[in-house]
């Protein structure tokens, strides 16, 4: 089943032919679409209180934006991208970009903090969506041997955002205004629109026949294992990531904090482009390698806390194997839940968010009681964990079958 994704699927999708070249016009349009699902989730955090100034509440409510973003992404994946697995690709694609043109414009001019929290909320819930669909869109455009080099491309844009979009939409915050920012968005998102249209191939939903049950999907083998790697991974990653300046303050590097971000977020850009270079023959080692990697990164920030030099080097190392961490993990799951591979990922996006949110809980409870230095052994026990399931998984999940 691992690479039947689309065999079906293509022929039901003989009125759309796929192109013999790699269709890179369609996958930078899936990228740019991720670029700006992720930018419009964290500029809040980046423009805190030039927007909690502009709405004239404190900084606390305003970081409530981006729980509200959040939370309409974790309640919407799963129900959604069920109820709508039978629509058209590409009119669901443009229906959660108007999604985004629209509730960006009403951020960007709404005067009422309720309506912002509303329009937030259904932000989240294009982006639930949107991150539900794009693994299955990118895997049908191209043949099989090339489904996890179309996903590596169309993940792209999740690095960039971090490391570029982010850092750039917060200095044109403090320059131009964030409300300014948010209208840029919106006209990013009617350019990407009119891509779309021109670029984009069309294929049919899923048929009736073929839509197994939610239950069905989940206990399918390897689902649950991809899943709980995914609950691992995420959460260590979120625990340090989210709490990366207080560890900074505590080892000497409080002023270094850009510096260390851009080290990761450069770092992962690399991770991506080398994880889609060999994606398609080294799924299953690539995913041990980054786990057993990120394990000695928090040994390395566990014992070398007071030296720079392995701070920087820990965050190279981890940038470059959390890069393709996203490609990685939905490919698995989409060789793995082949027709379901849709709902499927609606699951791992479902489990992403509420490891985000369980990163930032975690880490605030350890944080208040054991202290920063706590953080990478912490991250430790997690990574050998999810190292373990993915190890056991080798049949189903992560398989030492070759792929193609």
């Amino acid at each position: 089943m691992s690479n039947h994704v689309s065999s079906a699927q293509y022929s039901a999708a003989s009125d759309t032919p796929r192109s013999e070249r790699f269709p890179w016009g369609g996958l930078i349009a899936l990228a740019m679409a991720g670029f700006i699902c992720i930018l419009t989730e964290t500029l809040p955090a980046g423009l805190l209180p030039q927007i909690s100034a502009g709405l004239g509440i404190s900084e606390a409510l305003t970081g409530q934006l981006v729980t509200l973003y959040a939370l309409g992404s974790l309640l919407a994946a799963i129900p959604l991208t069920t109820a709508t697995r039978g629509w058209r690709r590409r009119p669901l694609l443009l229906l959660c970009l108007i999604g985004f043109l629209v509730f960006n414009s009403i951020t960007a001019m709404s005067s009422n903090y309720s309506l912002t929290l509303v329009s937030r909320f259904m932000a989240g819930v294009s982006a639930g969506v949107l991150w539900g669909m794009v693994a299955g869109y990118a895997r049908r455009m191209v043949p099989d041997p090339l489904k996890g080099r179309a996903m590596a491309v169309a993940m792209v844009g999740t690095p960039l955002a971090l490391a570029l979009g982010v850092p750039a939409g917060t200095f044109l915050g403090v320059a131009v205004g964030w409300r300014a920012v948010f209208g840029l968005m919106s006209l990013l998102t009617v350019l990407l629109v009119v891509w779309v249209l021109w670029k984009m191939p069309d294929y049919p939903g899923q048929q009736a026949d073929k839509r197994l049950p939610l239950r069905k999907v989940f206990v399918m083998p390897g689902v649950r294992s991809v899943l709980m790697v995914v609950l691992t991974w995420i959460l260590a990653h979120n625990i340090l990531y989210t709490y990366i300046a207080p560890y900074l303050a505590e080892s000497g590097l409080a002023r270094r904090v850009d510096l260390v971000l851009l080290i990761f977020g450069m770092t992962s850009v690399v991770g991506i482009w080398l994880t889609g270079i060999w994606i398609d023959r080294m799924l299953r080692p690539l995913v041990l390698i980054s786990l057993i990697s990120f394990g000695l990164v928090s040994i390395l920030l566990g014992i070398g806390s007071g030296q720079p030099m392995i701070i920087y080097a820990a965050v190279a190392i981890w940038g470059l194997t959390f890069g393709g961490a996203a490609t990685l993990l939905q490919t698995a799951i989409a060789e793995t839940a082949g027709e379901s591979a849709d709902v499927a990922q609606s699951m791992l996006v479902t489990v992403w968010n509420l490891a985000i949110g369980g990163g930032g809980l975690v880490g605030a409870i350890l944080f208040e009681t054991t202290g920063v230095r706590s953080f990478p052994w912490t991250v430790f026990i997690l990574v050998v964990l999810g190292l373990l399931i993915a190890w056991r998984a080798k049949e189903h999940g992560f398989s030492s079958k070759k792929q193609g």
